[in-house]
């Protein structure tokens, strides 16, 4: 019972941040997990069986909050899916710590360009595109994603929420609602090549139920909190969530030493707070220029009214 109570609480923190920020999920509970002692491939397995019942309720959830386009979902779901069912098969085998450094590279780029792209103003007006994302660009994305997120125990959020962020065609609410639940269709298939890839024996269903717990008494409030969220606070923080979870991976692989390490985070710490400032700045900015119009809209309604009578 006490391992159960742990782990619901592992899922409840894990759900909160994935929900609200649209990736966390399989970093924070698999990193629960292997402190504790767990081999990846179960940590990983453990996880993504969860998730299944985390995702789906999270799915649910966003769609009542409209957080969710479904257009998005059913062209990212399909290939997730496949991704994930081949990196659950071929996680015993496959080295994931050498391709590690380099999705952290590319995580750590995506995840700058998110915290500039909300947080400053100026750059924020330059980068918005219209029009929402196509099979060209969703399709190859949910592949790598679920493959990632197999052989990772996460990396579906990391990847696809900071790739459609950055795309710049989509809000921040819709993007992680998108993503979250079409990581239901990934969850599964990813759990079902671990039933293939793995003895049974292996998987703590103790642990599953625990997380599965959590995350399902997380999620609806997750997807209450992401609704009222403003864009640029909610992009800002994703952007500042992805470097600080990835960059990690690139000081281990360069072998930092541990004070480079710390001194590392700090200063990307406080790049981070000074972003999230920016953007609330630019945020009262942003509705002070939209009160400023409606003022002059209602002023020149009834000007032109005054003179109609």
């Amino acid at each position: 019972m006490r391992i159960f109570v742990i782990f619901a609480l592992g899922g409840i923190v894990a759900q909160l941040v994935d929900g609200t920020l649209g990736m966390g999920y399989g970093v924070t509970a698999t990193t629960v997990l292997l402190a504790a002692g767990t081999a990846p491939a179960a940590a990983s397995a453990a996880v993504h069986f969860a998730k299944v019942g985390t995702a789906l309720a999270s799915g649910i959830a966003h769609h009542r909050f409209g957080n969710v386009d479904w257009p998005v979902v059913s062209r990212i779901a399909g290939p997730g899916a496949v991704g994930a069912l081949l990196g659950a098969v071929l996680l015993s085998s496959l080295a994931a710590h050498v391709a590690a450094p380099w999705v952290a590279v590319v995580l750590v780029v995506l995840g700058a360009y998110v915290l500039a792209r909300f947080s400053v103003r100026a750059v924020a007006a330059t980068m918005v595109r219209p029009g929402r994302p196509g099979s060209r660009f969703l399709a190859p994305l949910g592949l790598v994603a679920g493959f990632i997120d197999a052989i990772g125990g996460g990396g579906w959020g990391p990847v696809a929420t900071s790739s459609l962020l950055s795309s710049g065609r989509l809000s921040p609410r819709k993007v992680v609602g998108s993503v979250n639940t079409a990581e239901f269709v990934v969850a599964v298939a990813a759990s079902a090549g671990f039933l293939v890839a793995l003895p049974g024996e292996e998987i703590s269903w103790v642990t599953v139920a625990g997380l599965l717990a959590g995350g399902v008494v997380a999620a609806p409030f997750a997807a209450w909190l992401v609704r009222g969220l403003p864009a640029r606070l909610l992009g800002a923080a994703a952007g500042g969530m992805i470097v600080l979870t990835n960059i990690g991976t690139l000081l281990g692989a360069v072998g930092a030493p541990g004070d480079v390490g710390v001194a590392v985070y700090a200063v990307l710490a406080a790049l981070w707070v000074a972003s999230l400032v920016a953007a609330v700045r630019a945020l009262r900015a942003d509705r002070a220029e939209a009160a400023a119009v409606a003022a002059q809209d209602v002023s020149a309604a009834v000007r032109t009214g005054g003179r109609m009578r």
